[in-house]
C-alpha cells in the first residue's frame, strides 16, 4: 500500500478538523515535523488540544499555532522557551495540563499499546496529582494516569519506505515513536523515501502499521534553539 502524499497540505486533507486532539513529535526543536506544523497552521483549524513535549519557540514549531491562536490547550512537560506561551497561559487564554516528561512519554506509549491507564509515583503530593485517583502498592502511594490517544499524530522521521516503515535518526527519535503509535491517524514527515522492501527489517524503528500517510520534506530547516560558541583562545 502506497502511503506517500504529494505535499504536507495534501497529507492533512480530510484528516484534521476543529476541536481535535493532535500529538506532535519532537524534543525542543529537534525532530519536529516542520512542514506538517506549517500546513496545520495554514489549514486554519481552531480549538486544538496539542500534546507535545514542548510548545516550540516564538514563531517556530508549535509556537506558530500559538501566535495564530489555534491552540486552546497544551498537554506538555516543558514550556520555558516560548514567551507567547507564557503570556497566554498567565492571562488565562491558554489551558495547560502540565505533565512530567517521563509520564507524558508513558501516557503516549500506553495509548499506542491499548493500555487505558497506569500507576506511577511521579507527581504524588504535587499539583500533578490533584483530582486523580491514588492507590497504595507495597507501602507506597501511586497516582493513576490515563493514557493518551490523540485524534491525529504528526511525527518526523529520517527515512521511510512507501508502506510507512520508519527509521529515525539519532536524537530526533525522542518522542516520535510513542507519538506515532498513539495516534488514531498518524502522518509522518520524512527526509528520504525508498521503495517498499528496500529497508532492512532490522533497521526499522517503527512498523508501517502505525503510519497512515507520508510526506517528503527533503530540506528541513532544523533550527537550533540556543547556540553557544566557545570564544577563540587569546581573543
Amino acid at each position: 500500500m502506497d502511503k506517500v502524499y504529494a505535499s504536507a497540505p495534501e497529507a492533512l486533507k480530510g484528516v484534521i478538523a476543529d476541536g481535535q486532539t493532535i500529538a506532535v513529535g519532537g524534543f525542543g526543536l529537534c525532530g519536529i515535523p516542520e512542514a506538517l506544523i506549517a500546513a496545520l497552521r495554514d489549514s486554519g483549524v481552531q480549538d486544538l488540544t496539542c500534546i507535545s513535549n514542548n510548545a516550540g519557540v516564538d514563531g517556530f514549531g508549535l509556537g506558530q499555532l500559538l501566535t495564530t491562536r489555534q491552540i486552546k490547550k497544551m498537554i506538555a512537560s516543558y514550556v520555558g522557551e516560548n514567551k507567547e506561551f507564557e503570556r497566554q497561559y498567565l492571562s488565562g487564554e491558554l489551558e495547560l495540563e502540565f505533565t512530567p516528561q517521563g509520564t507524558l512519554a508513558e501516557k503516549l506509549r500506553a495509548g499506542g499499546a491499548g493500555i487505558p491507564a497506569f500507576f506511577t509515583r511521579t507527581g504524588v503530593g504535587t499539583v500533578v496529582a490533584e483530582g486523580k485517583e491514588t492507590r497504595e502498592f507495597d507501602g507506597e502511594t501511586y497516582v493513576m494516569e490515563r493514557s493518551l490517544v490523540p485524534d491525529v499524530s504528526l511525527v518526523k522521521a529520517y527515512k521511510a519506505d512507501r508502506s510507512g516503515n520508519l527509521i529515525f535518526r539519532r536524537t530526533a527519535r525522542n518522542f516520535n515513536p510513542n507519538v506515532a503509535m498513539a495516534g488514531k491517524i498518524t502522518v509522518a514527515e520524512v527526509e528520504h523515501i525508498v521503495a517498499t522492501g528496500d529497508l532492512d527489517p532490522d533497521d526499522i524503528h517503527l512498523p508501517g502499521i502505525f503510519v497512515h500517510r507520508i510526506v517528503l520534506n527533503a530540506t528541513p530547516e532544523k533550527r537550533i534553539e540556543q547556540r553557544t560558541v566557545r570564544g577563540a583562545q587569546g581573543a
